[in-house]
């Protein structure tokens, strides 16, 4: 942790959609107290325009976002992650790198809505439910008291945000 600022790390596999709008809503959303990034086992290269559409659509700055390999974060130099949370199914089943200063981890799987098929209208709800499942999950980790809690009291509240 640097100047009481906790480093958290979506994951997904991809990196083009839940990770990136998780990493847009979390540094909207946490006034300096958490920075958050993202990454993917399997990135993408790509962010999707849906994505970006929703984040936006949500008053959501979209800038500097990009899909990138969690390796970026597993390496000597790259920030001290303090949480890692998976939001897909895939990335949670990995086996994922040794981060620097064992951060807490969660899963908080939430459908891809990018496998969602039909019209641009149906497709941009499942992005706004995906947003909003992930909105609400974080702003129930924004509400805990972080630096009251024991470590084991904190891993027990992210666990359960997971599941809501």
């Amino acid at each position: 942790m640097l100047d009481n600022t906790f480093n958290v790390l979506f994951i997904c596999t991809g990196n083009s959609s839940r990770s990136i709008m998780a990493e847009g809503l979390m540094n909207s959303l946490a006034d300096r107290r958490f920075k958050a990034y993202s990454a993917g086992s399997h990135p993408n290269g790509a962010v999707n325009r849906l994505a970006l559409q929703t984040l936006a659509a949500l008053h959501i700055p979209t800038q500097g976002l990009r899909s990138k390999s969690w390796d970026e974060f597993a390496v000597t130099g790259s920030p001290i992650m303090d949480f890692v949370f998976t939001v897909c199914d895939s990335a949670a089943g990995e086996t994922c790198p040794v981060w620097p200063g064992q951060p807490m981890t969660a899963h908080w799987g939430v459908p891809d809505p990018g496998h969602v098929e039909g019209d641009e209208p149906a497709r941009l709800r499942a992005f706004r439910d995906v947003a909003v499942t992930l909105k609400r999950r974080i702003e129930l980790l924004l509400a805990l008291p972080i630096t009251k809690l024991e470590p084991l009291a904190i891993q027990h509240e992210i666990n359960q945000i997971g599941k809501r």
